[in-house]
Order: C-alpha cells, then sequence, then structure tokens
C-alpha cells in the first residue's frame, strides 16, 4: 500500500475549495530568501516569478494582498528562540537589503506589509483580522520556505478557520526533499495545493 491510499484510507485530503472572497498572502518573498547564498534555495526564483500573474491577477479583481517580512530590531533586542536556532536572522532589519521584499512583488498602495519575528504569518501580526475585516473566507498562500514560514502560515490560517490554498508553483525552497514532502502533507491534512494557473481559472469564475 504506497502512501496515498493509507491517506485516501483514513479520508484525508479531500477539497475544501475556494469560497466568496480569496486573500493572498505573500509570505516572505524577500531579497535574502532568494539568494542562494543568503537564506535561499535555486527554485525559490522560479517561484518569485511564476507568482508575478498572480499577483497581478488579485490586483486586477481588487482582492485584499498582503505582504510578510521577518524583520528583527537593530540592536537585536526582540531576537528570540527563531533566532537561537538560525543566528543570522537576526540580520534581517528594517533597512538592510535582505529584508527587503524583492523588486518583481513590491506592494503597492493599500496592501498590507506585516513585519513577523516568528514563522507564520499569523502568529502575533493581526492577519486574520485584517483579512476577516475586508471578508476574506479564503487564503492563498504563496512564498517561501514551503517547509517553513509558507507552512507554519498554512497551519495557523486552518486554524484561523479560513479555507486555504497552496500555490504550488509559487512557493519554494532551500531543497527539493522537504518543497515536496511538506505540500504533499499539507494537501492531505491543511489545505488545497493547485497549480497557479488552476487558481486562476477557478477565480476567474467567481
Amino acid at each position: 500500500m504506497n502512501r496515498e491510499d493509507v491517506y485516501r484510507r483514513q479520508n484525508f485530503g479531500n477539497a475544501s475549495g475556494i469560497g466568496r472572497r480569496c486573500g493572498l498572502v505573500l509570505v516572505d518573498f524577500v531579497n535574502g530568501f532568494v539568494d542562494v547564498d543568503e537564506f535561499g534555495g535555486p527554485h525559490i526564483e522560479q517561484a518569485v516569478q511564476a507568482t508575478v500573474p498572480l499577483l497581478a491577477a488579485f490586483r486586477a479583481a481588487r482582492l485584499p494582498v498582503a505582504h510578510t517580512r521577518v524583520v528583527f530590531a537593530d540592536d537585536g533586542s526582540d531576537a528570540n528562540v527563531f533566532c537561537m536556532k538560525v543566528p543570522s536572522l537576526a540580520r534581517l532589519t528594517e533597512t538592510a537589503a535582505i529584508s527587503q521584499i524583492v523588486p518583481q512583488l513590491r506592494p503597492v498602495a493599500g496592501e498590507l506589509v506585516l513585519r513577523k519575528t516568528s514563522a507564520s504569518a499569523f502568529f502575533a501580526t493581526g492577519l486574520a483580522q485584517w483579512l476577516r475585516l475586508r471578508d476574506v473566507d479564503t487564503a492563498v498562500i504563496v512564498g517561501c520556505t514551503t517547509s517553513g514560514c509558507v507552512r507554519a502560515t498554512v497551519v495557523d490560517s486552518m486554524q484561523s478557520n479560513f479555507r486555504t490554498v497552496v500555490v504550488e508553483d509559487c512557493v519554494g525552497d532551500r531543497a527539493l526533499e522537504p518543497h515536496e514532502a511538506n505540500l504533499f502533507d499539507m494537501r492531505q491534512k491543511y489545505a488545497d495545493v493547485l497549480k497557479r494557473d488552476e487558481l486562476l481559472s477557478l477565480l476567474a469564475k467567481h
């Protein structure tokens, strides 16, 4: 019995679909997480490029868009256990070049930019309330890394009772194995996992 059979027999992997209104959450698409010499991986740049038309579609449809950045204080005063595990994260300060959102996905007026010091975009940020205020019931998650901040955001999205969609070709990681394993696991338990063009087709029908 392969892994798909095990999950299917236990009734995992059902679709939750998209609801009446989607919001796009771009997780940590910053320079440092694209650069393989900093925190990045070889296919995160591909995820950035795949996200460009998706972001354009959300903007054209006037749907809510939120961006996240990992930002720590210049003096290290808010360094936490995350920094103990990965000390170089403390270099992601407000003005550091590696902490700036990549130019291809730079926010425009009206889009939320959240600073965070943890993995999840929802943890202690007010994102859930911001989405609900805009009548969002479906969170569409893109960004990096798949096994880290994306996964944490997806789990918290589901726990915040949002229908959740991960856009498969718009997320990336440092290595292919954790990327694929986490996409499989999120699909089974927490989110629908769709290709970008599949999602765009669904949005066009709403």
